[in-house]
């Protein structure tokens, strides 16, 4: 007990050293972006004389412009010259990497480093840009004592590519690199009492786990290509706001796939905290979004929520010069939440009926507009932004008695926040609308499962009379799923015949074409077609009596043209060897393993549609808190330090 009562202690101090330091590191930004303001519109050049001399010491005038800027500021004299002369330092340092640069073709890298690095978090490094990033990796492991297996660079707001050069990835001169860290050192280890073979074994773990979310994705977007029965087979789809399927171009279904599958898995690493690893799992979504066109991303707020939550990871990972990129983040999330609600909701309001749950991302949207603009020096901006933040978490908090009364009645406590911001608190509404939204969605639900089942149903209808699983599924989309449409256009275009795919159970009747019978052949003359014609027919279909049966009865009792010179041109199918049969036991191996990276991406991804509506509040009601009182306090605070 009393070790236990020790540790709270212990992390209790730690979250309060913390809190301080974030403080300090808060308002220096803010500090740093006025006085960078301030330097711009005077044209001020740090690197010249007489804030610089030829030596490239700092000269006596900084003082004086320290002096000025203080009393503008009302700030701390020693603070704001402190902070000056980074600014000139990192101005004459930029300035020698950029001759260097012009010289050898040496580039600088900057390079930031994960928050427990609180000294020195913001690091140069030179390299070429001809190297691999594998081999920057390396470097960056080397130079700042990582273990290079467990960390992820991301560069552009992308995973740094191990296998391409930097040229080709875009890495430029002056870049920003942030390294993110997936194993702790062995020091902090030790503060932490942990055992440092745990902790490698846990590291292990996530890059096999990262590993296994990409596996897991690609598997599920590729049944979605597929035909699965939805009663025995886990698979994605892609649903609208009310929950109903939606069809998506072949060619973006994959992508969109892949992008909303790692952003799910995003997002669960996000509800634990993983920062670190959530990040590579958004930037993954972010990449499979650009996939798309523009047209879609304008219609699902999925884009948006993406934008948000990268922009979250960024200041949760305490990395605010990369918050640099947020601006534009954020504008893009703005952007497309008005073009798929609409002007003030009113898309939203016509398809859902309310917007109260929405308001949860602006609140987040305000919250981060309000930060960026805090830490970008512009205090006014910060404050209005905050404000309608804090107006939107009054109006969205939920009391707990009202959720507790309808945990009562037999819901959960996210469909109890759900339906009171959807009814404005109001607990009788709530329950009426999360019972009306359950028999909805179990309807839906219902209608899409037996949907699925008739296409399913089709598909080997079509498979049973000889088609390719391929085929089938191109002429039912042809023949918008009815069975009779698609059987008349299969016959009218025999070509689509080879369409043919990879299953294994496509190909069992069939029979090689050198293995004609008598039998067969003589079944098909019985039907009235000439001895000649089906034997030519049975090549062509490999033996499948049916399918030859049935193009020649459609045809007048000959092949078209293009299938006779199939019939010329087609060769036996090789029949299976018993080295086939080798390699079942990998094979079943594989099967395994497939399976538990579909079932990692399938628990983490949300029974409830509105899963990303839903949040309790409570970490953004303290940073609000916190950061107006940044914005309310800057100049006493500064003053005290």
């Amino acid at each position: 007990m009393k070790t236990n009562g020790g540790r709270r202690r212990i992390r209790a101090l730690g979250r309060s050293q913390r809190r301080r330091w974030w403080r300090r590191m808060a308002q220096k930004k803010y500090l740093q972006a006025k006085l960078t303001q301030f330097l711009r519109e005077d044209r001020i050049q740090l690197w010249k004389p007489p804030y610089t001399d030829e030596n490239k010491e700092v000269g006596l005038a900084l003082k004086d412009l320290a002096k000025k800027y203080s009393v503008k500021l009302e700030c701390c004299e020693n603070e704001v010259e402190n902070i000056i002369e980074e600014i000139r330092c990192k101005a004459i340092e930029r300035g020698t990497g950029n001759e260097n640069y012009k010289k050898t073709g040496i580039a600088t890298i900057e390079v930031f480093l994960p928050p427990r690095l609180k000294k020195d978090r913001k690091n140069s490094l030179e390299t070429q840009l001809h190297i691999t990033g594998r081999e920057l990796r390396s470097k960056i492991a080397e130079a700042f004592g990582f273990q290079e297996n467990y960390i992820k660079v991301v560069i552009n707001k992308k995973q740094l590519q191990l296998g391409k050069t930097l040229e080709e990835q875009g890495v430029t001169h002056n870049v920003k690199a942030m390294v993110l860290e997936l194993k702790q050192s062995e020091e902090d280890v030790r503060k932490n009492f942990q055992v440092e073979e745990e902790e490698q074994n846990e590291a292990e773990l996530k890059e096999k786990q990262i590993q296994r979310t990409k596996r897991g994705l690609e598997i599920l977007a590729e049944r979605a290509e597929m035909v699965v029965d939805p009663e025995t087979t886990p698979y994605l789809d892609i649903a609208n706001q009310t929950g109903r399927s939606i069809k998506i171009p072949p060619s973006e279904r994959k992508a969109l796939m892949l992008a909303m599958g790692y952003h799910e898995k995003g997002r669960a690493f996000l509800k634990r905290k993983e920062y670190g690893i959530a990040l590579p799992c958004l930037l993954d979504a972010d990449k499979y979004f650009c996939q798309c066109c523009r047209e879609l991303l304008d219609t699902v707020d999925n884009y948006a929520v993406l934008q948000l939550d990268i922009v979250w990871c960024y200041f949760r990972l305490e990395q605010l010069e990369c918050l640099d990129d947020a601006e534009r983040k954020l504008n893009l999330a703005q952007k497309c939440f008005k073009n798929c609600y609409g002007e003030n909701h009113q898309r939203l309001v016509h398809i859902k009926g309310n917007c109260g749950k929405e308001k949860v991302l602006f609140l987040r949207l305000y919250l981060l507009q309000g930060i960026r603009n805090y830490h970008s020096g512009n205090g006014e901006e910060a404050c209005e932004y905050l404000n309608k933040a804090r107006h939107l978490f009054k109006e969205l908090y939920i009391d707990p008695s009202k959720v507790h009364n309808l945990l009562q009645l037999g819901f959960t406590a996210q469909e109890a926040r759900l339906g009171l911001r959807a009814c404005d608190g109001n607990v009788d509404h709530a329950a009426t609308h999360i019972t009306n939204r359950r028999e909805e969605l179990a309807q839906i639900r219902k209608e899409e499962k037996e949907k699925k089942r008739r296409r399913l149903e089709n598909i080997n209808s079509l498979k049973g009379m000889g088609y390719s699983t391929h085929a089938a599924k191109q002429a039912l989309h042809q023949a918008s799923g009815n069975l009779d449409g698609a059987l008349k256009i299969l016959l009218s275009n025999p070509h689509m015949w080879w369409l043919n795919d990879s299953e294994p159970e496509t190909n069992n009747h069939q029979e090689s074409p050198s293995q004609e019978n008598v039998d067969q052949v003589s079944e098909l003359v019985y039907m009235g077609f000439d001895a000649v014609v089906a034997k030519a027919a049975l090549r062509v279909f490999r033996g499948n009596v049916q399918l030859a049966a049935q193009t020649l009865a459609h045809n007048g009792g000959s092949l078209p043209p293009d299938l006779q010179l199939s019939a010329e041109d087609s060769s036996p199918t090789p029949s299976t060897s018993p080295s086939d049969s080798a390699g079942t036991s990998s094979a079943s191996t594989d099967e395994d393993m497939e399976t538990e990276a579909v079932n990692e991406i399938l628990e983490d991804i949300p029974e409830h549609e509105e899963d990303y509506l839903d949040s309790t509040l409570e970490d953004e009601e303290i940073i609000i808190a916190e950061y107006l009182s940044y914005v309310e306090n800057i100049k006493s605070a500064t003053k005290k330090n």
